[in-house]
């Protein structure tokens, strides 16, 4: 594995199913969250000494504990994901719309767009170390209860941040508002056609197989390959209206994640359930 992410020479050397799951499934599992947890505190102090460096030393620290938790999950129980297609460019302004099955995805999705940031809710900014690298990465908080208000804030955000040097880089948000279990379709919300059309950004759709490997609840984790993939950008077409647009965008990311997930063994209207051993 010469990086976070497996290149299609590595991937074909990983089952492209889940694996069998078993009790030591949550041995290794639970060994895996408390290796994390140490890694992240050791990184996260790490970190201070980055913090003159504003958002690039944010993100370089973001950059690094993000390959060490997919490197650890490959080590402590056998699951790697294989990107496809191709991310947003670095040194652009982009929106990344995913579909968002785990916190496997997150990780995989955040590796490839290297300028990284998210639109999240406002409870995680106020956790320590977390909190405050979300914020220097340039993620964007959102406050549920304000509604509208909110998306309102968002975009002056977002416009705010495109007229900086730095731009406002690679903003992921999960169209569906919350993860979702494999062979689940959520309606879409409307704040990623809101942010398209207010900014004219680009949107990158994203499909994913990732729950079946890692599932809601974080355990138990089986080994294999699961795969993200990036689709070809997407822009309104003249004329376009907002919920036609999200429609469309809605139709690539929940139709390619269900061949995904085929392509792994899932069938379409089933309950995942891991096998056990």
């Amino acid at each position: 594995m010469t990086g976070p992410l497996l290149t299609a020479a590595e991937a074909a050397r990983l089952a492209p199913r889940p694996g069998r799951t078993g009790p030591f499934s949550y041995v290794r599992a639970l060994t895996y969250y408390v290796h994390i947890a140490l890694a992240t505190l050791v990184l996260g102090l790490w970190g201070l000494t980055q913090r003159s460096k504003g958002r690039k030393g944010a993100n370089r620290v973001a950059t690094s504990w993000i390959d060490y938790m997919l490197r650890a999950a490959r080590w402590h129980m056998g699951v790697a994901v294989e990107l496809r297609g191709t991310p947003p460019a670095r040194g652009t302004d982009a929106l990344i719309a995913a579909k968002h099955q785990s916190f496997l995805d997150i990780l995989a999705i955040a590796c490839a767009a290297g300028r990284r940031n998210f639109v999240m809710k406002r409870e995680i900014m106020r956790v320590p170390i977390m909190g405050w690298y979300a914020r220097e990465v340039g993620s964007i908080p959102i406050d549920r209860a304000r509604g509208r208000d909110a998306m309102g804030q968002i975009v002056s955000t977002v416009r705010a941040r495109m007229d900086t040097p730095d731009g406002l880089g690679h903003l992921i948000i999960y169209p569906e508002g919350t993860r979702t279990k494999p062979g689940e379709h959520r309606p879409y919300k409307h704040g990623i056609g809101t942010l398209h059309a207010e900014t004219g950004l680009p949107v990158w759709p994203v499909a994913v197989n990732c729950g079946l490997f890692w599932p809601k609840g974080g355990m138990p984790i089986a080994s294999g390959r699961a795969v993200i993939e990036f689709l070809p950008p997407m822009q309104a077409e003249p004329g376009e209206s907002r919920d036609a647009f999200i429609t469309r965008l809605r139709d690539a990311i929940e139709t390619r994640s269900d061949a995904l997930m085929a392509e792994a063994g899932f069938q379409a209207g089933e309950t995942h359930i891991p096998d056990t051993a």
